[in-house]
């Protein structure tokens, strides 16, 4: 789980790292995971009907062709944070991928709006 301490100290560093204004929207991507596609494609409406965009559903690639299949999920929202609303809305993908038995939300990244 992403602390608030460790978001903190990832928008430390994007002041000091990048020439972005961090008071302007931003790219943001959020992660799923989990073991099967069927799972992610059916929160995907859910996902969009909050204002997120769909990226990808892909298959991970395996070392071993026995190591069990992992699906991801990567969807976008063009928004403003700081480390207290995304941590809020880290909180809320938690809870998101728990109430609808998802393997994980795996976390975040952010770009500048091309």
């Amino acid at each position: 789980m992403i602390t608030h301490e460790q978001l903190v100290e990832m928008f430390d560093n994007m002041a000091k790292e990048t020439s972005w204004d961090l008071r302007k929207p931003l790219v943001w991507g959020y992660f799923f995971t989990h073991g099967s596609r069927p799972a992610l494609e059916a929160v995907v409406p859910l996902l969009q009907e909050q204002g997120y965009r769909v990226i990808a559903l892909y298959l991970e690639d395996k070392d071993n062709r026995k190591d069990p299949d992992l699906w991801w999920l990567h969807v976008e929202k063009t928004e403003v944070h700081t480390a207290d609303s995304l941590h809020e809305r880290n909180q809320a993908l938690y809870r998101f991928a728990d109430e609808h038995g998802l393997d994980a939300y795996d976390g975040m990244d952010v770009g500048a709006i091309d």
